[in-house]
């Protein structure tokens, strides 16, 4: 099975919006979903640039879904809502 690709922005917008937090992701996953899903931080994204006045930073990436607003919570929804899809 092809694991869940996670991504969190660490560019200078998602980071001082609290991009830092997601950290706690990492222990989450690798005890939870260590054989489904993997992540890594990503100096930028790339999401901000397109849209700077109405940007909904922190953002990660799970899968091909950007996630705005990112937080532990909704991240970890988001890769809840894939893997039922699996």
């Amino acid at each position: 099975m092809k694991k869940i690709q996670v991504k969190v922005c660490l560019g200078t917008t998602c980071f001082v919006t609290g991009s830092a937090n997601l950290q706690k992701l990492t222990e989450i996953i690798e005890n939870k979903y260590a054989d489904k899903v993997e992540i890594e931080s990503s100096p930028c994204l790339g999401v901000c640039s397109t849209n700077w006045e109405h940007s909904k930073a922190p953002y990660a990436k799970v899968g091909t879904v950007i996630v705005q607003e990112a937080n532990v919570e909704n991240v970890l929804n988001e890769i809840e809502r894939q893997l039922a899809k699996i």
